[in-house]
């Protein structure tokens, strides 16, 4: 996605070979109009699938589910990282580790807005190790709901987690993959 890759280059900062930070544009500021492409672009990759929900993780992941939410027509779910006095009965709960963070948080779904028969498009912004797109397929599944596919707006593919996803049998469309951080440089690898 051009649109991405120029917004990752112009506004891009790394801050190690394992770090992009990205928080004029994705996620502590966000643009729009870029997050509205990105859920057209999701909207696009995964036409056909019949998805129900969209589900991601708070806070980052919210403004790409959001949007794509939005242009598929269905109902978006954000898994909650803190406890919360109203959603404490009733929920699924899984366990994420967060390489960013270097912390493990606990996950939280009501079962009120996810049931058996769903059909889930999982989206987030970062993919790395893949440890939240398998707590949020993990919480679809214990739903007895199917993980139609997961959408990521960046992956870094240097990182094992796209090849561990697809090991696992999931479909992940990820809108820019960057191969490398090396010498504070943005490598993107090569599209297929």
């Amino acid at each position: 996605m051009k649109l991405l890759k120029d917004k990752v280059i112009e506004e891009g900062i790394v801050l190690s070979n394992n770090v992009l930070k990205v928080d004029s544009f994705l996620n502590h500021q966000m643009d729009p109009e870029l997050m509205k492409e990105v859920g057209r672009e999701f909207t696009r990759r995964f036409e056909g699938e019949r998805i129900t929900k969209v589900l991601t993780i708070e806070s980052s992941g919210i403004a790409p589910g959001i949007m794509t939410a939005l242009e598929l027509g269905v109902p978006m779910i954000f898994a909650r990282k803190h406890k919360s006095l109203t959603l404490k009965d009733n929920i699924f709960v899984e366990k994420v580790y967060s390489f960013t963070k270097q912390e493990t948080n606990e996950i939280t779904v009501s079962k009120k807005f996810l049931e058996a028969g769903d059909r889930v498009l999982i989206v987030d912004d970062f993919l790395a190790n893949g440890e939240a797109a398998f707590g949020l397929a993990r919480i679809v599944e214990q739903a007895g709901a199917e993980v139609v596919g997961i959408g990521i707006v960046i992956e870094k593919a240097f990182q094992p987690g796209g090849k561990l996803l697809a090991e696992a049998g999931y479909r992940v469309e990820s809108l820019v993959r960057v191969a490398s951080l090396e010498e504070g440089k943005v490598t993107f690898a090569n599209e297929v």
